[in-house]
């Protein structure tokens, strides 16, 4: 029999990290609906496993990375590839960040770039701690956190922030 987790500590862990899984699931996606997806994939792994924590960091860190690795299988999943969103038919858009704002210039980076500036500096994790997170190499986060910063620099500077 495998362990579970009782219904006080399942909403406990909902309440504390959907947020976290929904943003870094849409920082990956772009994509609402997929987002959710893998936030229900996320806590099912979670409830399924129950995984013992040594701490708070930890807990969080399984969650990041959890969410991370499946938000690779769905991009690299035959499903994804070969479907097209029906804009039309989507009922519920997700939350924009406001118009020229930081996180809506953020948000046009390339993934690879989107994801680590997200995680450095809205989640507040150190480039060796993202790359324990998203199993890269640590030189490679520093790298396309220096690659994204100068993008998003251009992009700032092209709509007039200095």
């Amino acid at each position: 029999m495998s362990p579970t987790l009782d219904r006080q500590e399942a909403e406990r862990l909902a309440e504390t990290y959907a947020d976290l899984i929904l943003r870094l699931a849409y920082t990956y996606l772009n994509h609402t609906q997929d987002a959710q997806d893998i936030c229900q994939t996320v806590f099912l792994k979670l409830l399924e496993k129950a995984p013992a924590f040594a701490s708070p960091a930890h807990e969080k860190a399984w969650i990041i990375r959890t969410t991370a690795n499946a938000c690779k299988d769905l991009l690299k999943s035959h499903w994804h590839k070969t479907t097209v969103t029906l804009d039309a038919a989507a009922a519920v858009p997700a939350p924009q960040p406001e118009a020229g704002s930081l996180l809506e210039a953020v948000g046009r980076l390339p993934p690879p770039y989107r994801v680590v500036i997200y995680l450095y500096y809205y989640e507040g994790y150190s480039a060796k701690e993202i790359a324990r997170l998203l199993g890269a190499n640590p030189a490679t986060v520093s790298t396309r956190l220096r690659r994204g910063r100068a993008q998003l620099k251009t992009l700032l500077e092209q709509e007039g922030y200095r």
